[in-house]
């Protein structure tokens, strides 16, 4: 079958949509639930509940098959038995339904000949028809911008960031972890078995995507390793890929094996993977969204001298130590820097100097303000990392005006300055500190600007930038 990347367009922007399998009671995950959540999110086409014994569901109008359809959906979702998924393929294919996904498990990630069958006979019926199926066994596609967010954060937040995924529950997690601190989904696709469209096919069509700035993957496994290689290698010289390995252990491609059909790889296949295409490789949720922050918030470029700002200096030497671990490199800062310091840092009770332990960056905004102008004007400088404590008691800090809001319109005018980037640690088993500091992170978030809940995760992606930049320069991307 022939397609290009720019035939994956339309799949995200759907303008009406049949629900092939929709009960009409019995609350469940399926066709009733799909079609609930796409009218919570306010999908703004037409939804085509199909069922051939109701009249109506959810107040709207029901239809007994594909064929008493108004029109011919631009999209089919396939909630029926895996059984009954080769007959509907037919349909779609006689009356031009091109976009399929296939929400029904029961396929080849059963192991069973019969599930095998049957995938084989999705893939031929592709082919036939020139069908673009995505599945089956999986969340589908994800699309806020077009109110296409059945799943996964809703109504959504849309963005830069690109999602294709293997797991529907992962990449559920994913946009509901990037929308709460402000950062939006352009598009994302949960896949299963892949048995038609797979990953390089989706990695081609968002490397090709101008909304996408940055894509996240998770995977188990590729059945074409060549191909996927090259169109990995060709989307690392346009824009950053992160990649999630799943099934590193034998235990977990065991799992991978009956959860998506897929075969994992050994460990030293996908670490020559990474090395000759420039992917950016995370092992958890925390590091995938860390990395994303990281590429999508923060402007291109390569930069590892830091400027670590924070209050404490038992903390400002562990946090130093800690760039340094991440393969960062404390900026040594310029005459004129270092001048402004001792003018403007006491120095009873603070350290001037990089990292810097000065108190009054916490409470004061103009003076932090100053402060970054300094480092704005460093030629020495790369990158500023902010750490902010969270006022408490222990700390005899006195209750005054929040001088976030400040600091955030204050960065919003110096867009173009160099990167700041900002820690709220509320580690520590104190659940208001807990909530206190998921607030704060959201509210920067929420402004377009990186923030991180310790300076351990924040080097370590930052770090991850860097060799991405330093990689592609080296290749002459």
């Amino acid at each position: 079958m022939d397609y290009s990347a720019q035939d994956l367009g339309p799949l995200f922007a759907p303008r009406s949509i049949a629900i092939v399998g929709v009960p009409r009671k019995d609350y469940r995950f399926g066709g009733l639930s799909y079609l609930m959540r796409l009218e919570e999110c306010g999908f703004p086409g037409r939804l085509y509940p199909i069922n051939p014994k109701a009249s109506e569901i959810r107040g709207r109008p029901c239809y007994p098959d594909l064929d008493s359809l108004p029109e011919v959906p631009d999209l089919a979702i396939v909630c029926i038995p895996a059984a009954s998924v080769p007959r509907l393929l037919e349909d779609c294919g006689r009356i031009g339904v091109r976009y399929i996904h296939i929400l029904s498990s029961g396929f080849g990630e059963t192991g069973t000949d019969e599930g095998r069958r049957l995938e084989n006979e999705v893939s031929r019926l592709a082919d036939r028809y020139g069908l673009l199926v995505v599945g089956p066994n999986c969340m589908g596609p994800y699309c806020p911008e077009a109110g296409l967010t059945a799943w996964g954060a809703i109504p959504g937040l849309p963005g830069p960031l690109g999602i294709i995924s293997q797991s529907g529950g992962i990449t559920q997690r994913l946009t509901e972890y990037a929308c709460s601190l402000g950062l939006g989904t352009a598009r994302a696709v949960s896949f299963g078995n892949g048995t038609v469209l797979s990953a390089p096919d989706y990695l081609q069509y968002m490397a090709s995507e101008e909304r996408v700035n940055a894509v996240a993957m998770y995977l188990e496994g590729v059945a074409d390793a060549r191909r996927f290689l090259a169109e990995a290698r060709e989307a690392c010289l346009q824009k950053p890929v992160i990649l999630w390995k799943g099934g590193e252990s034998e235990a977990g491609s065991r799992t991978a094996a009956s959860h998506t059909g897929s075969l994992a790889g050994n460990k030293s296949t996908w670490k020559a993977f990474t090395r000759q295409t420039g992917i950016i490789r995370v092992r958890t949720l925390d590091e995938w969204l860390d990395a994303a922050l990281a590429f999508c918030f923060l402007p291109r470029g390569m930069g590892r001298r830091v400027f670590l700002v924070g209050g404490g200096g038992g903390n400002s030497v562990a946090h130093a130590d800690t760039c340094i671990r991440e393969g960062l490199q404390m900026a040594a800062l310029s005459e004129q820097t270092l001048g402004w310091l001792e003018e403007n840092v006491p120095v009873v009770g603070s350290i001037p100097g990089n990292p810097l332990d000065a108190w009054r960056t916490f409470l004061d905004a103009e003076y932090l303000q100053g402060l970054l102008e300094a480092a704005f004007a460093d030629p020495a400088v790369d990158l500023v990392m902010v750490d902010r404590l969270i006022p408490r008691k222990a700390y005899h800090m006195p209750h005054m005006p929040d001088p976030t809001p400040a600091l955030i319109r204050f960065l919003s005018d110096r867009s173009a300055s160099k990167p700041v980037i900002f820690t709220v640690d509320s580690e520590g088993g104190d659940p208001e500190l807990a909530a206190a500091g998921a607030e704060l992170r959201a509210l920067f978030g929420r402004a377009g600007i990186a923030v991180y809940p310790s300076v351990e995760r924040a080097a370590r992606a930052l770090a991850r930038r860097d060799r991405y930049y330093r990689w592609r320069a080296g290749v002459g991307g």
